[in-house]
């Protein structure tokens, strides 16, 4: 009983695997409207009724096609930085390994069609919410983690300089805690690679754009002093 368990998990596992990768394949060569689901069943060699079976619709594969997508550009992040990290790694190692963590993003969208899937389809077919969400669960968990991990370090840390008198520019943000904080600079950072990715995407020269997202997040981790 527990073998034929087993079994029925394994081919459950492989019909959908067949057909997110199928799906993906058309998504990108075709694009999501023009991709029907008899055609996605034929390339995965299924019938129309497994597909039904295993996915509410189109749209229901499409969002398991770009979470397999966001999660295996997660897993390149946090692969890339954990081979990064050192026992005992100060401020600069930290920095390091969000650096390493950013150039990682980068690679892993520029497969063929993930930042069309991620960054411009996703939105268009989930919803500008639920394409955020997705995003929050994966690579902006990542990098979060990251910021976290720099911006607590000891060379990251100064004591808190006191708002100049009248305000002003300068003050802005004194009263923030510091996951608020964190959570703005990660959705700002996130924005940014997206941009950097998009622009790789399409045909931007890779060597300006990678060193100007290294410089970001460099800036970024700084001390204030320094900055």
């Amino acid at each position: 009983m527990q073998e034929g368990r087993r079994t029925n998990a394994e081919r459950t596992l492989a019909t959908r695997t067949a057909l997110v990768d199928a799906a993906r394949r058309l998504f990108v060569e075709a694009g999501y409207a023009a991709t029907s689901t008899p055609r996605i069943a034929t390339a995965a060699r299924v019938t129309r009724g497994a597909l039904y079976h295993h996915y509410a619709d189109k749209r229901d594969l499409f969002r398991a096609v770009v979470e397999a997508e966001a999660e295996a550009v997660a897993r390149e992040i946090e692969d890339r930085a954990r081979a990064t990290d050192r026992p005992g790694a100060s401020a600069p190692d930290a920095r390091a390994m969000l650096v390493e963590g950013a150039r990682a993003y980068l690679d892993a969208m520029a497969v063929p069609g993930r930042t069309r899937l991620l960054l411009v389809d996703a939105p268009a077919v989930l919803g500008t919410a639920e394409a955020d969400a997705l995003d929050a669960r994966f690579a902006r968990r990542t990098l979060r983690a990251g910021l976290a991990a720099a911006l607590d370090a000891p060379a990251a840390r100064t004591e808190a300089e006191p708002a100049p008198a009248g305000g002003g520019d300068a003050a802005v943000g004194d009263d923030l805690t510091h996951d608020d904080r964190l959570d703005a600079l990660t959705l700002l950072l996130s924005a940014a690679f997206d941009r950097a990715a998009l622009a790789l995407d399409a045909g931007a020269p890779p060597r300006p754009v990678r060193a100007a997202v290294t410089e970001l997040v460099d800036r970024v981790c700084a001390p204030p002093a320094t900055r």
